[in-house]
């Protein structure tokens, strides 16, 4: 039997082991049999390098990008950028957060207003983030995560008082309007808060690129007013003489029209919020999902019913003139003086983007200190 060549292990060159030649290498039965597992090894470890160990990540999820595709906004699958090829649709893994939370003990949660607040324009944490949602019959629905935080404890912008009286603005109707919609976002400060009608196509996009600019962002819920159906705020309207079950299948649907929003706001309403038995059909569900509800002023004097809240005490923009809105922002300012705080209430009319950026943009040199919706509310 001929003898095989002493092997040297340190040798490796494009022509096999050894400097040997691969038909030599494989003309031995044992030798081959340690080539091929060598390759099978070399080709499982790239395998893992490339998909990463799904199975191991609490953050991964595996789910049908089919089904996923059903939901998103349209335009989505277009601004995909892929690296080489066409853009492959298939079943994929999916990290539901690139930035969760820490851990963070029940027995001490987080203090509200203790957290640093973020640099201007710093965008705050992409949404939706692990735990903090589970699926619904139409989208993702927010829940209290196991250790007790709530949506509107991690959505909502951090905020360090200074000890001046604090003024916030809310700024709604978004999400329907391109232009204003983009210039809201880009244009006013990042403390103003921003609500989105769940109506708006590519919703997700609008909050996300909210977020992204710093603002905090309030879903706003359709709701039946008293010249209803003359005044019609859609198919999904919350209606006051609804039954408990109706009111919660609707709101469900607002709330799976997107994350990332730390509360809701209501759009209309005047018949509803008057009417107890639909006020505490919505309050049950905005509580249990650890939601916080500002409204426009028309629900302040409604109770909490355990609910996180704030309520406007005016609109700016009741009159579309630049001088009516000077008044209206002046009058916040007085009424934050006298209470140490005020929140105002506006639409997404160019006027109103307009003067309450300047307005803002002033605020500090006043006296007064320019703080997001969430900072305003009771708990």
């Amino acid at each position: 039997m001929t003898a095989l060549p002493r092997i040297d292990p340190l040798r490796w060159t494009t022509r096999g082991v050894m400097g040997l030649r691969p038909q030599v290498l494989l003309a031995n039965r044992f030798a081959g049999l340690a080539a091929a597992s060598l390759l099978l090894i070399v080709a499982v470890t790239v395998l893992v390098r490339l998909l990463g160990p799904a199975n191991h990540d609490p953050n991964a999820v595996r789910i049908s990008l089919g089904q996923a595709l059903k939901r998103a906004p349209q335009g989505w699958r277009e601004r995909l950028t892929p690296i080489h090829g066409p853009v492959q649709i298939g079943q994929d893994v999916v990290r539901l957060s690139t930035q969760p939370l820490p851990a963070m003990s029940a027995a001490a949660p987080q203090a509200r207003g203790a957290s640093q607040p973020p640099t201007a324009g710093a965008p705050l944490p992409a949404a939706p983030l692990a735990g903090f949602f589970a699926p619904g019959l139409a989208g993702p629905l927010p829940i209290i995560a196991q250790d007790g935080r709530t949506p509107f404890q991690v959505y909502r912008r951090p905020f360090l008082a200074n000890g001046r009286p604090k003024v916030a603005i809310v700024i709604g109707g978004l999400g329907l309007n391109e232009r204003a919609t983009q210039a809201a976002v880009a244009t006013l400060p990042p403390e103003v808060t921003l609500s989105f009608s769940p109506y708006a196509e590519g919703l997700q996009g609008w909050i996300d690129m909210a977020r992204a600019h710093g603002h905090e962002v309030l879903l706003e819920a359709p709701m039946e007013p008293i010249d209803y159906p003359d005044n019609d705020p859609g198919p999904y309207t919350l209606m006051a003489g609804a039954k408990g079950p109706e009111t919660v299948r609707k709101l469900e649907w607002i709330l799976s029209r997107a994350t990332g929003y730390f509360g809701v706001t209501n759009y209309l309403g005047s018949r509803f919020l008057a009417s107890d038995s639909a006020y505490q059909a919505f309050a049950g569900v905005v509580r249990g999902r650890g939601l916080a509800f500002i409204d426009d002023g028309a629900a302040v004097r409604r109770a909490s019913s355990g609910m996180v809240r704030g309520s406007a005490e005016r609109m700016i923009d009741d009159q579309l003139n630049p001088a009516a809105i000077d008044q209206q922002l002046l009058a916040l300012e007085s009424g934050a003086l006298q209470r140490g705080q005020a929140l105002g209430s506006g639409f997404a009319y160019p006027v109103t983007l307009e003067k309450v950026a300047a307005w803002a943009r002033a605020l500090d040199q006043r006296g007064f200190q320019l703080a997001p919706a969430s900072a305003l509310t009771g708990q």
